[in-house]
C-alpha cells in the first residue's frame, strides 16, 4: 500500500513541512524534551513522524550518541534505526489508548518507564489515540509526567486536543499537526509517484489533493486506488472520485433553483457525500472572500458570484454544515441554504 510504503522514515521526508520545522528545531536543542503531544486530524503523520523521533534522539551516528557530531537526521542504517524501522527496538514501544486505556496499563507503562534502555539511549513510549486514556489513568501518568527518568520520552499523539486534561498539556511541548495542506499533499504524491516510476498530471495531484480531506493517508489511497483502475487521465479520475463541485458552481451560475435542488437529488443519491461537498464549497468561497478583498491568492475560476454573494453563501453553508448532525435527510441542510441563497440574492 502507498501509504505504508512511503511512510517517512526521516524528516527531511516529513511531508508536513510546518511539522518537519519544529521538529528540526526541538531536536537541535541540547537535550530533548521529556514529553510531546503530537495533535491533528486522521492521516496527518502523528506516528510516523513520533518513530522518526525515537530514530533521531537514538541514532548511533549523530549529535545524541556522538560527541563530534552536529547532525539530527537519524542514518536510517545503524542497528537502533533498524530495529525501530522493524519496530523491534525493545526501547521504543508503542500503545493504542484506544485499547490500552486503563489504569492497570498505564501503571505498567510507568513500571516500565523505570527501567534504563536495553540498547539505547532514551526509552520512547508513543501512545496513539492518547484522548482516550481514562480520568484515572491520566492521574497516574501525571506524576511521571512530573518527574520523568532522564531516559525516557513520551509521545502522546491525538485527534482531540480538547479531551486531553489541562495538567497533562502543560507537561508537553505541543507540536500542532493542524490539516495536511494541499501544496505538502502535491510533494507527497509526487514523491510517490517518483518512487513507482509514474508519469502523472499535476492537474490530477491537485484533484486528488483536494478530495483528501486534508490527510496525506487519505490522498494516498486515492492515487493508489486511482493507479489499481488505470483512472490515471483527468477526466476519468474526476468521475471515479466524484468530484462535484465545481458542476455544482456551473449550477448555481445559471440561477434555476428546480434545476439546482434536482442537481443535488441526483448528487445525494448516486453516492455523493454531502459534508465532503460542503467542506469542498466553503473552502474556495472562502479562498475567493481573501481574493475580493485584496488578499494575494489563487482563484478558483468556476466561482462566478460577486463579493456580498460569497459572504451571504459562506453563512448559510457554514449553518447547513452544522445542522447536516441533527438532519434526518442528508442532504436537506444544504437544499435549505440553496434556496435561502436564492432568496436572498440578486443575479448580477
Amino acid at each position: 500500500m502507498f501509504y505504508l510504503k512511503y511512510r517517512p522514515k526521516k524528516i527531511e521526508e516529513i511531508d508536513n513541512e510546518r511539522v518537519k520545522d519544529i521538529v528540526k528545531n526541538i531536536l537541535k536543542e541540547k537535550t530533548p524534551p521529556h514529553a510531546l503531544l503530537f495533535i491533528g486530524q486522521k492521516g496527518t503523520g502523528k506516528t510516523s513522524t513520533a518513530r522518526i523521533f525515537a530514530k533521531a534522539v537514538n541514532c548511533q551516528e549523530n549529535k545524541f550518541n556522538k560527541k563530534n557530531s552536529s547532525a539530527i537526521e537519524p542514518c536510517g542504517k545503524c542497528s537502533n534505526c533498524a530495529m525501530i524501522d522493524n519496530s523491534t527496538s525493545p526501547d521504543v514501544v508503542e500503545m493504542d489508548a484506544a485499547s490500552n486505556r486503563g489504569i492497570e496499563d498505564i501503571k505498567k507503562l510507568i513500571k516500565e518507564a523505570a527501567f534504563f534502555p536495553m540498547n539505547t539511549k532514551y526509552r520512547v513510549f508513543i501512545i496513539d489515540e492518547a484522548h482516550m486514556i481514562t480520568t484515572d489513568a491520566f492521574n497516574a501518568l501525571l506524576k511521571t509526567l512530573e518527574e520523568p527518568p532522564s531516559s525516557v520520552i513520551f509521545i502522546l499523539a491525538t485527534t482531540n486536543l480538547e479531551k486531553i486534561p489541562k495538567t497533562i498539556v502543560s507537561r508537553c511541548s505541543i507540536v500542532n499537526f493542524g490539516k495536511a495542506k494541499k501544496s505538502d499533499i502535491i510533494d507527497m504524491l509526487n514523491r510517490i509517484a517518483k518512487g513507482e516510476n509514474l508519469k502523472t498530471d499535476e492537474k490530477l495531484f491537485s484533484l486528488i489533493a483536494t478530495q483528501a480531506d486534508k490527510s496525506f493517508r487519505d490522498a494516498a489511497k486515492s492515487y493508489e486506488e486511482l493507479v489499481i483502475q488505470n483512472k490515471l487521465n483527468y477526466e476519468d479520475a474526476k468521475n471515479f472520485l466524484g468530484v462535484a463541485r465545481n458542476d455544482f458552481w456551473e449550477v448555481i451560475k445559471n440561477r434555476n433553483l428546480a434545476k439546482t435542488l434536482a442537481w443535488i437529488k441526483d448528487f445525494s443519491g448516486n453516492g455523493g457525500n454531502v459534508k465532503n461537498l460542503i467542506e469542498e464549497l466553503l473552502e474556495e468561497l472562502h479562498v475567493s472572500l481573501l481574493a475580493t478583498n485584496g488578499v494575494s491568492i489563487e482563484v478558483e475560476e468556476s466561482i462566478k458570484l460577486n463579493k456580498t454573494e460569497i459572504v451571504l453563501l459562506l453563512k448559510l453553508l457554514s449553518e447547513a454544515y452544522q445542522n447536516l448532525r441533527y438532519s434526518p435527510i442528508e442532504s436537506l441542510p444544504l437544499e435549505l441554504a440553496i434556496v435561502e441563497f436564492y432568496n436572498k440574492s440578486k443575479p448580477n
